[in-house]
């Protein structure tokens, strides 16, 4: 249950409650699904904040390095510890594969934020 909820996006009115997963709002009868920027109070919607394995904030073109030794499937080798990944794409991947990016030896692969440090 969230404890504030959010104004209505349409009409503005403050007296929204919960149905379910939904919230809805009184007056004109909209019905939406709330975010974590709505509960909090406001924020830039749609702005989406990828943090590495340290904390650092990572954004698109960064360097990174891997910092754990990866298993890649069809691979004999997988993916050192160490290895420098340049100009990363931040992507909405699958199943927490948020960068996309190109090794060399391996090429367009996706990575997640949790196994790499910015460079």
């Amino acid at each position: 249950m969230i404890e504030n909820l959010p104004p209505c996006p349409k009409c503005s009115c403050e007296y929204t409650y919960e149905l379910n997963a939904l919230v809805v709002c009184p007056e004109c009868g909209h019905e939406w699904v709330p975010t974590e920027s709505d509960a909090e109070g406001g924020g830039a919607a749609g702005e989406r904040v990828v943090k590495d394995s340290v904390g650092n904030v990572l954004q698109d073109g960064d360097a990174v390095v891997v910092v754990k030794a990866l298993k890649v499937k069809g691979s004999p080798s997988g993916i050192k510890a160490g290895t420098k990944v340049r100009n990363i794409r931040l992507a909405d991947g699958v199943d927490g594969h948020d960068i996309d990016c190109k090794i060399d030896g391996f090429g367009a692969m996706q990575l997640k934020s949790s196994v790499v440090k910015k460079a």
